[in-house]
């Protein structure tokens, strides 16, 4: 492998009050308590998710906003991030090696989190405790292993869709683009090897794929860089809509699913990266920033920029490997959405109705979430999933709408994992293939976003030429 020698850095002559308070991670975390704060005084102004104030829908409008920026650069990001990665295969001898070890250890991670979840449902008996007032009712989408296989087929260049809402009294029009995450990897992925089939003539576009690639991802960073004020925003705006008081009715399936979150993100995934060689504090002060922003987001798919920006800068996992593992990881590896929530979900829907399970019915739970995560692939939230796991089992789907009362506050910590996860992986396969740059994976954070903090395209043996952003992975 490689080596880069890195420009030397001048003294920080910060005190520690400005370090602290220039600090990402102190920002990010103020910017939690704050959101609470500001969602507590708007609900004690009266507001509520159907009757907002001012104050709450303020709250609103920057944390959807900020989420709307984030998703605005993931189509461009993957096409490009997929396309150039391709095209670096020819310099790469075992691309097909690492394919192969993403998707056994994307499978190995989500059998340990399933079983979790299943033991957990079996030891609290979440369906057997549930309080009175829950009514079942249908769910909005139902997942399917055949509406996966159509969801593969693009329907146009980069997997668009638009629809248009007349208004019910005014008359007006409302028109939302949609994007299918799966259909835009298949179409990258497409593209990107009709590239390499095309050889020399197609080096010019190949080149102007990774130059709009690099303008991305500095468009990315100044969006990253304000990620404090959508956490401010998200957060207040998460208190206002849901509360606490909800957890009420389900209180013991809640617990049992935060259990097990809890149990994979910080007992699991340090004991497989202590087992392969890396420093688990190093892990956690590295992916902290995208787990924060997962976690008040709601959504791997808006985290993805900064999923793969940590795992390239500060996990030391090579660009033209990480431009493949994240972004394929954000639609397939969620330990969260696709293996602890559907095995303790579905065993709460069986217990609620009196159902016993049998053997093969939790094997059947296994097997679903090792392999069917793929099938949420450009959906929101976890109810495809789970769908999909009881239709599979035989069990009644009336019982996802016991639980969509809560499922807001569990999708929080649920996607915190799915993105720990998502960067987690490609870590330890660069680590056991010997492509991580463990330099960079050991740097010092100093309270930055990333451990580097020189300009991407500045000499490297030039300090002067460093502009406080980003480097690129090295």
């Amino acid at each position: 492998m490689s080596t880069t020698v890195r420009a030397a850095k001048a003294p920080d002559t910060r005190g520690p009050v400005r370090k602290l308070l220039t600090s990402f991670g102190f920002q990010i975390l103020a910017a939690l308590v704050l959101g609470i704060a500001a969602g507590l005084i708007a609900r004690q102004l009266g507001a509520t998710a159907a009757e907002p104030n001012g104050l709450s829908a303020t709250l609103d409008t920057i944390g959807s906003s900020y989420v709307t920026l984030l998703r605005t650069a993931v189509v461009p990001l993957i096409f490009t991030a997929i396309v150039a990665s391709i095209s670096n295969l020819r310099r790469v001898q075992n691309a097909a090696r690492l394919a192969g070890q993403t998707l056994l250890w994307f499978a190995i991670t989500a059998f340990i989190a399933v079983t979790i979840g299943i033991v957990l449902g079996l030891v609290i008996q979440p369906g057997a405790r549930a309080g009175d007032g829950l009514e079942p009712s249908d769910p909005y989408t139902v997942g399917t292993w055949w509406n996966f296989l159509l969801g593969l087929i693009p329907q146009n260049f980069l997997g668009l869709s638009v629809s248009t809402n007349a208004g019910a009294t005014d008359g007006t029009f409302s028109s939302s683009v949609n994007f299918n995450i799966l259909q835009i990897i298949v179409i990258a992925v497409a593209v990107g090897i009709a590239a390499l089939k095309a050889g020399k003539k197609a080096e010019p576009f190949l080149a102007f794929t990774e130059s709009l690639l690099k303008v991305i991802q500095r468009v990315l960073w100044w969006i990253i860089r304000i990620a404090p004020l959508g956490t401010f925003g998200l957060i207040g705006a998460a208190v206002v809509k849901y509360g606490w008081e909800k957890l009420a009715s389900l209180g013991w399936f809640a617990i049992a699913v935060y259990i097990g979150l809890a149990l994979v993100l910080f007992v699991v995934y340090p004991i497989l990266i202590k087992t392969n060689g890396l420093s688990i504090r190093q892990y956690f002060s590295g992916v902290w920033p995208a787990v924060q922003l997962a976690f008040v987001s709601r959504s791997s798919i808006g985290t993805l920029p900064l999923t793969e920006r940590v795992t390239e800068r500060n996990l030391g996992v090579p660009r033209s490997y990480a431009s493949f593992a994240v972004p394929f990881g954000a639609t397939t590896k969620m330990d969260g959405c696709a293996a602890i929530y559907p095995a303790i979900a579905a065993i709460f829907v069986a217990q609620f109705f009196g159902i016993e399970l049998n053997l093969v019915q939790y094997l059947l739970i296994v097997l679903v979430s090792v392999v069917g995560s793929a099938a949420t692939a450009g959906t929101t939230g976890a109810t495809v999933m789970l769908t999909l796991t009881l239709s599979t089992l035989g069990l009644p789907l009336e019982g996802v709408g016991l639980l969509l009362a809560i499922d807001p506050i569990l999708d929080m910590g649920r996607t915190a994992v799915n993105v720990a996860g998502q960067a987690l992986v490609p870590a330890i396969v660069a680590k056991r293939e010997g492509i991580l740059d463990e330099d960079l994976y050991n740097a010092p954070r100093e309270g930055l976003p990333f451990a580097d903090d020189s300009e991407d395209d500045a000499p490297e043996t030039d300090p002067a030429a460093s502009e406080k952003e980003p480097a690129g992975s090295r």
